[in-house]
């Protein structure tokens, strides 16, 4: 059963089928088991009160000039939810599940037009003509997500009601669009990578020549907003061509979304100039338009990236989608190279910048993440931190990108070469490579031993490669020192039963703030394992007021905490209340944890 990223071309690194990996228990199952019985049945619940589906009824059954519910985009949270259902349906068979991909499969196919096209909001609602406001009515990202929730179907399925759907709908794309045709893109890249994943499913050539047209054709100032004339050509990802990009830019979970789709182009096309840009992108994205937690996009307007370095840590936008577009990003770049650093964003960025955005028990969101909360916010925007965890938003783009998410990060744990198995992330699972068999057992993030169980394999020899993250300074895979920033490799003809144990350092470790940064200059950030932690009002003695809080010292204590969000291991730091204030006892909690208790205060950067 495939997965959701899938190259037909050759890689350094090859994804596992889809149900190859399977979690068994500990924080990520949990993770995975919250997402399966809560957040994608209340997701359903969402949609059905805001009436997403009566849009298709409507187009159906061919009624204009209805009452439109949702954003222009709306048909794209719908099957962003469908696609999580897909994967779900992918891990465990289960009726309902089973009934929804069916029901919506079904309503989708009968509300597409003879010729493919499919967008509600013009349809049913009669807004405008065809691609008459195409920077704006996200009319080819809705059909994209509809492209990508098929292609999960029928991977999970093997069903071909909604593969077929999105298969007309990406005929009526090549017709339309293209050099010679209109020569014209949609305003929230997408498409790229869904053509292209069409491309691996059928091996039609014309999905993956019309993606590659959709990259090219970017960065020519041709878009604006049609509404206001607000945004410019930048906000669109469109103001310098993918090739001289140096920085992403714009709005972005647009311009991530760009990235992701314009490396599954580079993959197959085989274009090794383009991912050589790509990489260097990635790099400069890292240095300078990353929060510490690995949240992306600093400024509200346009909820994009700013200048290099600008990263205020109050004001800061870092939604969610961007940090998921983020972890795409970087999948296909590690499936691609090989190389650990992929592989390590995407840890940080899931623990702390994806894994912020829902409520523990899977039921409410964050939109925005930002790294600090003032006493006396006043929540002028339901998106802002001050405001609290929402059950939803009108903008459901967070909710469903989570649950979609969720129900696929068990893949990427593991790959695999034709000589050997690459472990990417650490969770307890049961990995089926080939004719290797591993088990792994660990009670990360909390606890950093890993155990592989070597549980059948061949008489050849094989390498075992293990992920050993760039903070781990100091760890020991059995026994040995092993540099941290890379992969420990073992080669060697493997017996059954033999049990390889990787021990990663679980000190709080303080991280400084870089000196072009001017809302951190001079103040450090605690990081223990693959967690960055925060302090929250709520664990503070009375008189402490986080917003007046600095360091000390660097001398860190890890206390296991099991009055506190179920059992956690909390940090007690030496804290200053003020410059000349009294000493004072402070406790730190992985931020990702943080506004699930009552609403305050909260930072993450604490002046040294």
């Amino acid at each position: 059963m495939p997965g959701p990223v899938v190259p037909v071309a050759s890689t350094a690194l090859q994804p596992l089928p889809f149900d190859a990996i399977r979690l068994t228990d500990g924080f990520m199952a949990r993770l995975q088991a919250e997402n399966a019985g809560t957040s994608i049945p209340r997701g359903h619940d969402h949609l059905e009160r805001q009436r997403a589906w009566v849009n298709f009824e409507n187009a159906a059954a061919g009624r204009v000039g209805e009452p439109y519910f949702g954003p222009n985009f709306e048909d794209g949270e719908a099957f962003k939810w469908l696609e999580a259902v897909a994967w779900e349906r992918g891990r465990r068979p289960a009726g309902e599940l089973d009934a929804w991909l069916e029901r919506y499969s079904a309503l989708a196919r009968a509300a597409q037009d003879d010729d493919g096209y499919l967008a509600t909001f013009n349809q049913a609602a009669g807004k405008r003509g065809r691609y008459e406001w195409i920077s704006f009515d996200h009319e080819i990202f809705n059909m994209a997500t509809m492209i990508q929730a098929a292609v999960a179907q029928f991977r999970t399925t093997g069903r071909t009601v909604l593969l077929d759907v999105a298969r007309r709908a990406a005929d009526h794309l090549d017709a339309t669009f293209g050099w010679g045709k209109r020569e014209e893109l949609c305003g929230h890249p997408l498409v790229e990578m869904a053509l292209v994943e069409l491309y691996r499913v059928t091996g039609e050539r014309r999905y993956l020549n019309l993606a590659s047209y959709f990259v090219e054709h970017r960065g020519h100032g041709t878009m604006t907003d049609p509404t206001w004339q607000h945004w410019s050509s930048t906000y669109f990802s469109d103001r310098i061509p993918v090739r001289e990009t140096v920085y992403p830019e714009g709005h972005a979970v647009r311009a991530v979304y760009l990235a992701s789709g314009v490396t599954d182009v580079a993959i197959e096309t085989g274009d090794t100039e383009l991912l050589a840009i790509l990489r260097r992108q990635w790099d400069n994205m890292v240095e300078a338009k990353m929060y510490v937690n690995g949240s992306l996009g600093a400024r509200w307007e346009g909820e994009s990236f700013g200048d290099p370095y600008e990263l205020p840590t109050d004001r800061g936008y870092g939604e969610t989608c961007a940090a998921i577009a983020s972890t795409q990003w970087s999948w296909r770049l590690l499936l691609a190279t090989g190389d650990a650093r992929y592989a390590d964003l995407i840890e940080r960025q899931f623990y702390n910048a994806v894994l912020s955005g829902v409520s523990l028990d899977g039921d409410k969101y964050f939109y925005v993440n930002p790294l600090q909360v003032r006493e006396g916010a006043i929540p002028y925007d339901n998106r802002m931190g001050a405001s609290g965890r929402h059950e939803w938003f009108g903008c459901s783009c967070c909710p469903t990108n989570l649950m979609r998410t969720l129900a696929v990060i068990h893949h990427y744990a593991a790959t695999a070469t034709g000589d050997g198995v690459q472990l990417h992330q650490f969770a307890s699972a049961d990995i089926q490579a080939g004719p290797v068999t591993l088990r792994v057992r660990t009670g990360y993030p909390w606890d950093g031993d890993v155990v592989i169980e070597i549980v059948a394999t061949p008489a050849s020899d094989w390498e075992l490669a293990v992920r050993i993250p760039g903070w781990a300074s100091g760890a020991t895979l059995d026994s040995a020192e092993v540099e941290a920033g890379g992969y420990a490799r073992i080669r060697r003809v493997w017996q059954a039963g033999e049990v390889v144990t990787l021990r990663l350092p679980m000190v709080p470790r303080a991280v400084r703030g870089h000196h072009r940064v001017d809302a951190v200059r001079g103040s450090v950030a605690i990081e223990r394992g693959p967690l960055v932690y925060a302090i929250e009002q709520v664990d503070q003695d009375t008189g402490v007021t986080v917003d007046d809080v600095g360091l000390a010292d660097h001398d860190f204590t890890v206390e296991q905490r099991d009055d506190i969000l179920g059992g956690i291991p909390t940090v007690r730091l030496h804290g200053r209340v003020g410059p000349d204030g009294p000493a004072a006892d402070v406790v730190a909690i992985p931020y990702f944890m943080w506004a699930n208790r009552e609403l305050g205060p909260m930072k993450v950067w604490l002046p040294a």
